[in-house]
């Protein structure tokens, strides 16, 4: 965490949902960053195409960014974008606390999905454990651990089916992308 007069200026990640996916909603990640710019964040950079941005900025600026990055992306190129932010030290607490990479799996069946609020138990408790099977997930916090044994394009456990039982908005990341902003973190 770096120091910029009175206020601290520490590094975060920008998940935005469904961004340059199979040739829909379209966005150029230079915009993206500059909107990220515009709105006060420093150090700005993105990861691939999808959505992946990493910045520097204050509580201040963070504390409004999901909901005025939303905005400006609508208002300019008239997509509705979920937006989810993490700092460095939760999207590390993420990567430590997933069970199945814990327990062996192979990475390429690892994806994660990042909630924008943490969900109720109730909530948690009426997922449906068997609804994809043989895949599985994790509720833990504010992310959602998966195992896709059928692959994130054949599984049922989507962020529509997230969102609608939990009540948030969801987006996920495969692990290999997860590792990856960590480190472009640190």
């Amino acid at each position: 965490m770096k120091e910029r007069g009175a206020k601290a200026v520490s590094r975060h990640v920008a998940l935005l949902r469904g961004i340059n996916v199979g040739g829909k909603n379209m966005l150029p990640m230079k915009e993206l960053a500059g909107l990220f710019g515009a709105a006060g964040c420093e150090e700005v950079t993105t990861y691939i195409q999808s959505g992946n941005v990493i910045f520097s900025a204050n509580d201040r600026v963070v504390q409004r960014l999901e909901e005025e990055i939303a905005k400006q992306i609508s208002n300019r190129f008239g997509l509705k974008v979920p937006v989810v932010i993490r700092s460095a030290a939760e999207l590390e607490e993420a990567v430590r606390g997933n069970p199945f990479f814990k327990a062996g799996v192979a990475e390429e069946l690892l994806h994660v999905a990042f909630l924008a609020d943490r969900p109720a138990a109730n909530l948690v408790a009426g997922l449906d454990v068997a609804r994809s099977s043989p895949d599985e997930f994790a509720v833990m916090g504010r992310e959602i651990y998966m195992k896709l044994v059928t692959g994130a394009a054949h599984t049922k456990l989507t962020n529509a089916y997230f969102d609608s039982k939990l009540k948030t908005v969801s987006t996920m990341r495969n692990w290999r992308t997860v590792l990856k902003l960590a480190e472009m973190m640190r």
